[in-house]
């Protein structure tokens, strides 16, 4: 079992930057495939970002790709989403998870197990 509780969200205007933290318990996380994914209001949540379990791999949605960086520390049970340069359209609630699937990165949010409650990111024009 997982639990991940996400920080760092807030109101942002466009051009600037946030870096969402996401803290996970368990002694395994380095095991695990993590992503950040995000749901606008209205929207089909959106795979945004996932790291491989030695960081090694990264995948990035092409909306955000050049402007967000995903890490990860495995000696503090973190991972991270450093969004720069954002756009009112980056608007929404974003959500770390854990995938326990084999492959190194994960992009469907159905093969992720385990989920935070998300923070809300809101981007002013």
């Amino acid at each position: 079992q997982v639990q991940l509780v996400e920080s760092g969200g807030g109101l942002v205007q466009a051009g600037g930057s946030l870096r969402l933290s996401c803290a996970a318990s368990g002694r395994t996380f380095s095991s695990y495939t993590m992503g950040w994914f995000r749901q606008a209001p209205g929207k089909e949540r959106e795979f945004v970002a996932a790291i491989s379990w030695t960081g090694g791999r990264t995948s990035y949605a092409d909306s955000v790709k050049g402007r967000f960086t995903i890490s990860r520390d495995n000696a503090k049970n973190t991972v991270s989403l450093q969004m720069n340069s954002l756009k009112p359209e980056d608007t929404a609630v974003y959500s770390c998870a854990a995938s326990r699937r084999i492959q190194p990165i994960v992009v469907l949010a159905s093969e992720y197990d385990y989920w935070g409650q998300g923070t809300q990111v809101t981007v002013s024009s």
